[in-house]
């Protein structure tokens, strides 16, 4: 589903230039759900930038779903993603001035996808919304905030989805629930799961892990990994 090869990434400064990602590589198989676990300033965000095809690397090559798209186009790769690719953000992203329907809706309304409306509510209920559907934003907690965000990410079957610490703006009763419908979507829709948290009990969830410091990424062999609970 997704291999990096020999991926680098720097940054030019005034008097020198900073390297945040340096010789990462790395497969995820079809169906997999990965963490990748570091402290701030380790690279994690941006690697996840770079996966998902939202910025281009200085070296090295990403393949999605057999598509090198490093040597995409902007265009090429914003239409790749629109197609192939989901996002979870920290922050939520949701649009303040549209319900939780209307926030779930539009991506299938964009994408073609039939009975927009229909699928959108059949969404929300399956993230225990059913009862919200015409808040907006700001009527809701952060918990049920960023179930409206996994569940307008699920919404148009994604091959793969990439969460930017998900559970990070939740406390830990409500990041439970959201890592519980996480993994949940996963297993049930088949969707490939790549995260970068701070949470080791989320990322332990996870069918494999990788450690990133430094820009250097590792993976834990696997009589260290915990055992999956997905």
């Amino acid at each position: 589903m997704l291999k990096v090869s020999n991926l680098t990434h720097k940054v030019s400064l005034e008097t020198d230039t900073l390297t945040i990602l340096q010789g990462v590589s790395l497969e995820i198989n079809r169906g997999e759900s990965v963490a990748i676990v570091g402290r701030s300033g380790s690279g994690k965000t941006t690697l996840l930038g770079l996966l998902a095809g939202l910025d281009t690397p200085s070296d090295g090559t990403v393949e999605l779903d057999g598509s090198v798209i490093s040597e995409l186009s902007e265009d090429e790769r914003a239409k790749l993603r629109s197609r192939r690719v989901g996002f979870v953000f920290q922050s939520f992203q949701l649009l303040p001035a549209l319900t939780a329907l209307e926030n779930v809706m539009l991506p299938l309304e964009l994408g073609g996808f039939d009975s927009p409306k229909a699928k959108a509510k059949e969404l929300l209920e399956r993230v225990g919304l059913g009862e919200r559907l015409s808040h907006t934003p700001r009527q809701l907690s952060g918990g049920e905030q960023q179930r409206v965000a996994i569940a307008r990410a699920f919404a148009s079957e994604p091959a793969i989805l990439f969460a930017d610490e998900p559970t990070g703006n939740l406390d830990n009763r409500t990041g439970a629930d959201v890592s519980d419908l996480l993994m949940t979507l996963n297993r049930e829709q088949g969707t490939t799961l790549v995260m970068v948290t701070h949470d080791e009990r989320l990322a332990a969830r996870c069918g494999r892990q990788f450690n990133i410091e430094a820009g250097v990424l590792t993976e834990p062999s696997t009589a260290q990994q915990p055992e999956a609970v997905n």
